[in-house]
Parts: structure tokens; C-alpha cells; sequence
């Protein structure tokens, strides 16, 4: 379970590091060692609603407890996040 809290304080660190990359997904790994992190490009998500919405970046759940990983709206299933960094096709 990942509370609505912690995801938002989550999106937070994240601000603060900007931009993304895989060294600010380690250091969430680091600090949140109980929880699966990815890091991807938001249009490699073809499913699926962000959680949160930031300007550089959505986050969205992962729910781990079956045997494949799948995203979810549902914080109480929750185990991980994908940070998903937006950017413009300019």
C-alpha cells in the first residue's frame, strides 16, 4: 500500500531533482527501499491514468501482487511507481 501522502511527497523529491533520469529513480530506490520504482517516458504508456500530474513528469501505480507487474488507481494495492517523464515533440 503507497498512501496518497507519500506519493505526493514522492512528486515533491522529484521536483526538486529535476530533470529525470536514472539517478534521481536510485535515489528514490535508496529512500523508499520497500517500493518498486520505474522510470520511462510517458508515451510508452499506452494504458493507463497518472496518479499524479506534474509538468516534467506523470506518476503512475504499480500493483505488484500478482505475478506481473500492472498499473492501478487503487493506493491501497499499490507497491511501486512509474515516474513517467513528459517532454515536447518539438
Amino acid at each position: 500500500m503507497i498512501n496518497v501522502e507519500t506519493t505526493v511527497r514522492i512528486a515533491e523529491l522529484i521536483e526538486g531533482q529535476l530533470p529525470l533520469g536514472e539517478e534521481v529513480i536510485t535515489g528514490l530506490r535508496s529512500a523508499f527501499p520497500e517500493m518498486h520504482f520505474t522510470y520511462c517516458l510517458d508515451d510508452d504508456i499506452v494504458t493507463g491514468k497518472p496518479v499524479l500530474e506534474r509538468e516534467a513528469f506523470n506518476v503512475y501505480l504499480i500493483d505488484g501482487r500478482e505475478h506481473c507487474l500492472c498499473l492501478t488507481n487503487d493506493h491501497d494495492v499499490a507497491t511501486g511507481l512509474v515516474v513517467a517523464e513528459k517532454y515536447d515533440e518539438e
